[in-house]
């Protein structure tokens, strides 16, 4: 289960944004992972990297630049990767990781968001059930392109930049209730200070992500998860006897000038009984190139 909700204009005024995001990662706690960081083999990358064998490598959520690349245009990307809940498995799924890991770290034709989309789509069946949101800026007189590809049924959508949107582990037209909720906070979040220093409002999306309160009764989350679905009705989940929870808060802001702030807190259960979750990760960086 997780939650992703962000905002985009490619050409934002001073002291606005041309990205942010906000988003939660549940999974089980023992799985092992690496904090968001520079990829040691793309630093032109940032985010978590899965370390569970036979999904090594792969991620959740990430942000690529071309700004590393000859050439560069100032482009970016993020991906992000959203299990479906309640559909079957197919059998010998290929690990989903690497659809957002392939499309964050090159910045070729093939790769680009239309046409990684498409080819996508023409594959998406070998994967367990997912939701694929794909973001990618770049000129700011060229509007941002936002897609959500879902693999059962096998569907694109394509979104307008300018607003605020929200996903989950459900298809799009069919929002689990803390979604709707987390949605229409956000957006009051951009709203009244989307104008404000990377500090201040990624303090604000910080305590939307840790919301703890349950959204219940559900229809849609109830059809799709039957035996707990309470328990995952809060945008923050916590379930000890599971091992299972919301372990990572990730917020992503890229400024007017193209500096990317990433912030992060990861919870470990290891650390300390009382305090479980660990400092904030803080991840700085200019995404470069010329912007038109």
């Amino acid at each position: 289960m997780c939650v992703i909700f962000f905002y985009t204009n490619s050409n934002p005024q001073p002291g606005g944004y041309r990205l942010i995001l906000a988003s939660n990662r549940d999974e089980f706690f023992a799985r092992k992972t690496v904090a968001a960081t520079e990829w040691p083999n793309a630093d032109h990358v940032v985010g978590g990297i899965d370390l569970e064998p036979g999904r090594e490598g792969g991620t959740w959520l990430a942000i690529g630049s071309d700004s590393a690349s000859a050439g560069a245009s100032g482009v970016f990307k993020v991906g992000a990767l959203l299990n479906l809940t309640g559909e079957p498995k197919p059998r010998d799924a290929v690990g989903r990781g690497t659809i957002v890991a392939d499309f964050v770290s090159q910045f070729d034709e093939p790769t680009n968001s239309l046409n990684f989309n498409q080819s996508l789509l023409e594959d998406c069946t070998k994967y367990s059930a997912f939701n694929f949101v794909s973001i990618e800026i770049g000129p700011r007189s060229v509007p941002a392109q936002i897609r959500l590809l879902s693999n059962v049924p096998p569907t694109l959508n394509e979104f307008e930049e300018g607003k605020c949107y929200g996903f989950g582990n459900s298809l799009p037209g069919t929002p689990f209730e803390k979604v709707r909720f987390g949605q229409q906070q956000f957006a009051r979040i951009v709203e009244q200070h989307g104008a404000d220093s990377a500090e201040t409002l990624s303090a604000q999306l910080l305590q939307l992500l840790k919301n703890k309160t349950k959204f219940w009764p559900d229809a849609e989350l109830k059809r799709r998860a039957p035996n707990w679905g309470e328990e995952l009705s809060a945008l923050n989940v916590h379930i000890v006897d599971r091992g299972y929870g919301s372990r990572t808060h990730s917020i992503i802001l890229v400024d007017a000038n193209n500096q990317m702030h990433f912030f992060e807190e990861n919870f470990e259960p290891e650390m300390n009984p009382q305090e479980l979750w660990n400092p904030v990760t803080v991840v700085h960086k200019h995404l470069g190139g010329k912007l038109v």
